[in-house]
């Protein structure tokens, strides 16, 4: 059992650093997942379009200053393993690396989430360009920040509706920096839009030392979007006669029925 593991593991090890990127697709062909515009800010950023999502990458704080893509119910429940492929995006010159985070204390995290991402195998490995992380405390991305993102999937599968998502760090330049120049978000922002209701929802994490234990319950976080846009000096498109929810009032989710039906789909790789 124990070579068994091993070779899975040395097996994990290759693929994750042997996967061959692809050039990014024309920007054009991203207006599917920011069908109502695309983000503009005060700052540059460079705008990076990949098969499931679309960044605004800022080169000169190494990270996301936005992430927008849409989550289809079809794709929520990806069966994709897990690969923990992290890697340098070749398509930017000087950009984050892996060991940027190094001993930093800090989760690579995901702004579009790897579990959005694993319908297709290429898709899933494009989850882990370095383009698509931000530093984040394990509190966070492996607490309230993992429910949130489980909880739109939940949306997604169990409305059988499509989602367009917003995310990404409110930063500034005191904030702290790690490895090579990465800044450190002080706040996370999600925004989430039904595309058939028109409703939308967002929500600000903060996050600043000693990073706590944020609990598990979203509507704490719940703030406008026009607050959103202005600390994260950013302006994002919604739907004309969009429908702003109000704290508590967001769609349901069965958590316990999510987690069986990923099972029924994907079996083994229902915990990946």
């Amino acid at each position: 059992m124990k070579k068994i593991i091993v070779s899975l593991l040395l097996l994990i090890s290759i693929t994750a650093s042997a996967w061959t990127q692809r050039v990014p697709n024309q920007l054009a062909q991203c207006h599917v997942h920011s069908p109502y515009g695309f983000p503009q800010g005060a700052r540059a950023v460079t705008p990076i379009c990949r098969q499931a999502y679309l960044v605004g990458y800022d080169s000169a704080a190494k990270l996301p200053q936005w992430v927008t893509y849409e989550l289809l119910p079809g794709n929520a429940l990806g069966c994709v393993a897990r690969t923990n492929a992290f890697a340098v995006d070749q398509s930017i010159v000087g950009g984050a690396r892996p060991d940027d985070y190094a001993a930093a204390g800090y989760d690579k995290g995901h702004m579009s989430p790897a579990g959005d991402l694993s319908w297709n195998t290429q898709v899933e490995f494009e989850s882990f360009l370095m383009t698509n992380m931000s530093p984040q405390a394990p509190s966070l991305n492996r607490g309230i920040w993992k429910l949130l993102e489980t909880s739109v999937r939940g949306w997604a599968v169990q409305r059988n509706q499509s989602y367009t998502v917003y995310v990404g760090g409110m930063y500034n330049a005191q904030d702290k920096k790690i490895g090579t120049g990465v800044i450190v978000p002080h706040a996370f922002y999600k925004m989430v839009i039904n595309n058939q209701t028109n409703e939308v929802a967002g929500w600000v994490f903060p996050h600043v030392a000693p990073y706590p234990n944020l609990g598990n319950d979203l509507t704490k976080f719940r703030v406008s979007i026009s607050q959103i846009e202005r600390v994260a000096e950013v302006n994002f498109s919604f739907p004309k006669n969009a429908k702003e929810l109000h704290p508590g009032k967001e769609w349901p989710v069965d958590f316990g029925a999510l987690t069986q039906a990923k099972r029924n789909k994907c079996g083994a790789a229902a915990n990946d």
